[in-house]
């Protein structure tokens, strides 16, 4: 299993499953992070600060410990 949090940056990923509570999932879901879809990391924030992520037409900034929670398929 790998979780967005261990992607390197550049690298391209499938979102497999949410290991989150419901409510926070519907909260991914509004920002574009589905089932399926498939986003880029783009960068990664120093001192273990958030992920910057492209799904589509869309970027977002996302924490560590919420992205360790999201299984991906690379």
């Amino acid at each position: 299993m790998h979780t967005l949090s261990a992607m390197k940056v550049g690298e391209s990923a499938t979102i497999q499953a949410f290991h989150v509570d419901t409510g926070f999932q519907y909260r991914l879901n509004g920002l574009g992070l589905r089932i399926g879809k498939t986003f880029e990391l783009i960068r990664r924030a120093p001192f273990n600060g958030p992920l910057h992520l492209r799904i589509g037409s869309t970027e977002l900034m996302l924490r560590k410990q919420d992205a360790q929670m999201i299984e991906v398929l690379m």
